[in-house]
Order: structure tokens, then sequence, then C-alpha cells
């Protein structure tokens, strides 16, 4: 039997993760909240599909990053929250910031990621399994979703958001193939 080859996950960059240990969180937070507000009305089943788990909050933990977020769904009205320190929440899922991506787009396979140690999850294993499922059957695109909240400069933002993926490896919109998480 052939051993498959192990997953090579860009990380984020030094010197941009350091740079957001100075950078004001709120504004920041509140960018994120908008954008998942807007996933929030453009994929409202989303939310439902999360049934007993849209009061939870799911902590989602780049480690790559000086940054831990935490995600309220609230019945389909999100909020994000942001901190330099840890955060409490039902389930917590860790691992590369563009892992993370990843799963949302499709790029990796969530169950390679866990077995390979380059996601963690702790806490709600229900909770973080609805969530997974939840974010699989929208099918999300955050480049799309993102473009979708800049009007005239969508598309400008779209050649942007290519060139980031091209040079950096990272998954930003959503992939062809979708590989089970």
């Amino acid at each position: 039997m052939q051993e498959e080859p192990a997953l090579s996950i860009p990380i984020f960059p030094t010197p941009l993760a350091r740079a957001l240990r100075f950078m004001p969180l709120r504004p920041l937070a509140l960018a994120l909240t908008q954008v998942s507000r807007s996933v929030a009305k453009r994929h409202s089943s989303m939310f439902r599909r999360l049934g007993e788990y849209g009061e939870s909050r799911f902590i989602l933990d780049p480690t790559d990053l000086p940054v831990t977020m935490c995600l309220e769904p609230r019945g389909g009205a999100p909020r994000i929250l942001l901190s330099r320190r840890d955060l409490e929440g039902h389930a917590r899922i860790a691992g590369p910031l563009a892992a993370l991506l990843g799963l949302v787009h499709g790029a990796y396979d969530g169950d390679a990621l866990f077995f390979s140690r380059d996601l963690v999850i702790e806490g709600d294993t229900s909770a973080a399994l609805a969530l997974r499922n939840a974010i699989d059957d929208a099918e999300l695109d955050l480049g799309e979703e993102i473009g979708a909240l800049s009007g005239p400069l969508a598309r400008p933002l779209q050649r942007l958001v290519a060139l980031a993926e091209r040079r950096t490896g990272v998954a930003l919109t959503r992939q062809e193939e979708d590989l089970a998480w």
C-alpha cells in the first residue's frame, strides 16, 4: 500500500503575522462580522442547519496568527469577535489559516488534516461537526462573498484575490472539486 504524501499547507508570513500584534482588532472584527452577516443573508439555510448549535460559540484558532476568532452564529445574525488571548467556546478548531480557509473552500480533506494533526478539534465535537456540515452544504466562496459586498469594485477585487491565491497557494475561493472534511 502506497503512503499518501504529507500535505503542504502554506503558513501565514511571519512579518504580516507580527503586524497583527499591533493592529487594532475592533475594525477587523467589525469587517468580519459584516461579511458573516452578508453570508447569513445569502445562505440563510447554513445557519438553520446548525440546529441546536445555532447559539454555540465556535473558536477558530489560526495557529500561525497572533489572533483567535470567536464565531457566534446567534441564530443567523452572526458576530465575530477577535482576541489576542485564548477565548472560551463550545468547540475550538485550530490549524494554520490556510488550512481553515481551505476547509471552507473544499481544498483540503478535513479528516486528512485531523489525522495528520494539522487540524485540532477540541470541546463539543458534535458542534464542530454541525458547523462543518453547514459550511459544506452552503458551498461558500469567501472571495465571492466579499465581491458581493464590494459593488463596482467587485471585478478588480476578484482579480486581486485570484492573484493572491496563485502567489500564496492559499484557497481564497471555492475549489472546482470538493473534498470531504
